[in-house]
């Protein structure tokens, strides 16, 4: 098995059945080898020990419910990214994550504060034609309007990730 193979996206689920979470397959590993979760589906790689070979899953299940309390995620450029799906929200190409900058829609300069609402993925060319400026003074257009990352972002991202790994549809309600 590569090491590549550890670090594919895993779909966690409640014990209800209930998609709560990605995680890495290195992490669903040892969850189902602490006892605390069980593989529903597995990827196809194994994971080999001198005398064991551990089958890698691609979705488990908790095996005790947990509550899931409804908040946003972590502000951060990484969730940033994902909310907007590695895309400039004001042309709308879709960049990797170093050809993309965060920008402040409402200038900080002009009182604009970091927050979900006020910040956006945004590639260098539109950040540097926008400048200091309100989108509509430099001529320019959201695509989208920013919102917080919640639940509902979670599970659409989810299902985006789902499309590679046709065991995770019966779970995502596609």
């Amino acid at each position: 098995m590569s090491a590549a193979a550890l670090f594919q996206p895993v779909l966690v689920l409640n014990a209800s059945y209930e998609p709560i979470n990605v995680c890495a397959a290195r992490r669903a590993l040892v969850l189902v080898l602490k006892g605390v979760a069980h593989a529903e589906e597995i990827n196809g790689h194994c994971l080999h020990s001198a005398r064991v070979a551990f089958p890698v899953p691609s979705v488990i299940r908790l095996l005790d419910y947990r509550r899931i309390p409804h908040r946003t995620r972590a502000l951060s450029r990484k969730n940033i990214l994902l909310r907007d799906r590695h895309s400039c929200q004001y042309c709308g190409r879709t960049c990797s994550a170093p050809e993309l900058t965060l920008d402040h829609v409402v200038p900080r300069s002009r009182g604009g504060r970091s927050s979900w609402e006020n910040l956006v993925a945004c590639c260098h060319r539109c950040n540097h034609r926008k400048g200091d400026r309100l989108p509509e003074e430099a001529g320019m257009r959201l695509l989208r309007e920013p919102r917080p990352f919640n639940l509902h972002t979670s599970r659409h991202l989810m299902r985006m990730m789902g499309h590679g790994d046709e065991k995770w549809r019966k779970y995502l309600f596609f």
